[in-house]
């Protein structure tokens, strides 16, 4: 399809909410009108802003193939004629209510296409108070009924762990991105085993003395430790002696006094061995995840999971035993060949486990993907992913899970969203500082980013870690200096405010 500004800078916006109802095709943006005696061959949707006598005209046109043309126009005036923002929703809203009666089915999140919907949300609350933004989300920004009380309920438990959170307080990221195979939806930088098992001695050597030097920092500026998650990938893919190794070296590099959470995802259930799990109980090790994503074999073989629905089961009733009280499990909805009444089997098995906490995802159709690449975007399709949620919705809260985190991603099937559920107590609060963005964040191992929170502002800023392992094994003396670099953050934001003063 071919997207056409005419007198706005609202483009990136637009092409994302044209990304909503066009998922696979390629979306051409242009500057200029076609020739108007030329219909294109492709449909052609014009968004035009004109701004003239203290008012702001704005249009929607979709150009069908074969010259149909259907127009959408509202006007603006008074202080939302100037407003480049109160421009960009409306002509939002009639891009949306075009392609909506175009296509014929309404994306639930409505022009909402960011990651955070319910930072949003919040922000809405601060202006307005909680009723207003409520209506806010839904009036102008077009999100359903349940989306608004999805997002309100989450963010009212996100804020009972905000609300926990002390003064200089941080967490601390640990990448492992190793992964036994690369399953088919996967757009992560991970590095299968398979291939790169030379590679993983020297990592874990060189990221112990990453994690020192993450240590070494923290006390300096005098941090303290909330939260410790290792992610990847998935951890578990290193030998029991190589986890024992590193999380010895985050006991030994920092003060865990004061730790909420320390966090390992286990992940693939076949990974999960009676030493690895011993190894993370003898570290202190809190909330593990074990994630079947699906607890249908046929599927787990379509998306390249070499693991068996019985394997997950089994990785589970072992944790179990060996004394995890925490354990979450992950889902995804939308997976190919899935349907919503095999996935409502899945749930209901998963239910049975008694797990503490379920973390139900959407799939996303990423670029780099096997599954988008080799099948073209297959995906149960939307309406079917929409039911598979709406049965989420209706057996976790009556189960006394509550949402406490919500995240979204470009391209996800039926444009739906990630939510982690918890019974009270068993929430990750990491989870939420990432979605949050309220805190420092140190990252350590390849693809980590690091996150310095300016404790006097909503500043955040990025410190990037090379990506793949022999980048990060090649070029580890840069990986060190730039941990320098979180000092540097710290005494700009303290110099800044001092400033002020």
């Amino acid at each position: 399809m071919i997207l056409i500004i005419d007198g706005h800078s609202f483009h990136y916006e637009m092409e994302n909410l044209c990304r909503l109802f066009f998922h696979h095709e390629k979306i051409e943006v242009r500057k200029e009108l076609p020739p108007l005696q030329e219909p294109p061959g492709a449909l052609a949707v014009l968004t035009a802003l004109r701004q003239e006598s203290g008012t702001a005209a704005i249009t929607v046109e979709l150009w069908e193939p074969g010259g149909e043309k259907q127009r959408y126009c509202e006007t603006l005036k008074g202080p939302q004629a100037t407003d480049s923002g109160a421009q960009e929703l409306c002509m939002g809203r009639l891009l949306f209510k075009a392609l909506s009666q175009l296509r014929g089915f309404r994306p639930q999140w409505g022009i909402i296409t960011g990651v955070r919907p319910v930072k949003l949300l919040r922000a809405l609350c601060e202006k307005s108070g909680e009723d207003q933004a409520a209506a806010d989300f839904q009036q102008i920004y077009l999100a359903s009924p349940e989306k608004v009380q999805l997002s309100l309920a989450t963010m009212k438990n996100e804020q009972k762990i905000l609300e926990r959170s002390k003064p200089n307080a941080f967490s601390l990221y640990i990448s492992i991105p190793f992964c036994p195979t690369r399953c088919s939806y996967c757009s992560f930088v991970s590095s299968s085993v398979e291939k790169t098992m030379k590679l993983i001695p020297a990592y874990v050597e060189l990221l112990c003395q990453e994690i020192a030097a993450a240590g070494a920092c923290a006390g300096r500026l005098g941090l303290h430790l909330e939260t410790v998650y290792f992610g990847g990938g998935t951890p578990t893919t290193l030998e029991a002696e190589q986890l024992n190794t590193l999380l010895k070296a985050v006991h030994t590099h920092f003060d865990l006094s004061g730790c909420r959470e320390f966090t390992v995802e286990a992940g693939r259930p076949d990974t999960i061995t009676p030493e690895k799990l011993k190894a993370l109980s003898q570290n202190q090790v809190t909330r593990i995840s074990i994630n079947p994503q699906t607890l249908d074999d046929r599927i787990l073989k379509i998306i390249g999971r070499r693991h068996t629905a019985q394997q997950t089961l089994d990785a589970f009733a072992l944790a179990r035993r060996l004394g995890f009280q925490n354990i979450n499990m992950d889902l995804i909805a939308g997976l190919p060949g899935d349907s919503a009444a095999g996935f409502g089997h899945t749930l209901d098995q998963v239910l049975a486990l008694n797990p503490e906490s379920i973390t139900v995802h959407t799939l996303a159709l990423k670029r780099s993907s096997h599954i988008y690449q080799e099948e073209n975007g297959e995906s149960a399709g939307a309406a079917e992913t929409a039911r598979m949620l709406a049965y989420v919705q209706q057996r976790l809260p009556a189960r006394g899970y509550e949402p406490y985190y919500l995240y979204r991603q470009s391209r996800m099937v039926g444009n739906l969203e990630n939510v982690g559920w918890a019974r009270p107590g068993a929430e990750s609060p990491y989870n939420v500082f990432i979605m949050d963005e309220s805190q420092t964040i140190l990252g350590c191992g390849a693809g980590a980013v690091t996150k310095v929170k300016d404790p006097h502002s909503e500043n955040l800023e990025r410190i990037f870690n090379f990506k793949h392992p022999y980048e990060y094994i090649d070029r580890f003396n840069e990986i060190i200096a730039r941990k320098e670099q979180v000092d540097q953050l710290y005494e700009k934001f303290n110099r800044a405010i001092r400033t002020l003063r």
